[in-house]
């Protein structure tokens, strides 16, 4: 695989870790208590973190990425294992 693949897996990785990771840690100005601002959504986040979010995303999306990376050069999980259509084609032939 060549670096650049690498690199681009990774983003993705990370890209689909945000969803992942932005459910936790969140605190309502209710949880936290403090009065909500007017209009405020009762559900809305009391304070926004970025750099803990980024550092969490990227902690998640390495290590999913690792993993990843690791499956690629040891092949535990093939596209052949988990071909269902082929598993079904067989059984209806035989």
């Amino acid at each position: 695989m060549r670096w650049t693949s690498a690199l681009a897996i990774w983003f993705l990785f990370c890209a689909l870790s945000v969803f992942f990771v932005l459910p936790f840690g969140v605190r309502t100005a209710e949880e936290a208590g403090v009065a909500p601002v007017p209009g405020q959504a009762e559900s809305a986040p009391h304070e926004f973190r970025p750099l803990r979010t980024i550092i969490r995303v990227l902690i998640v999306g390495t290590v999913l990425w690792g993993l990843f990376l690791l499956n690629y050069h040891f092949e535990w999980i093939t596209p052949q294992m988990i071909d269902v259509l082929d598993t079904w084609n067989d059984a209806a032939s035989s």
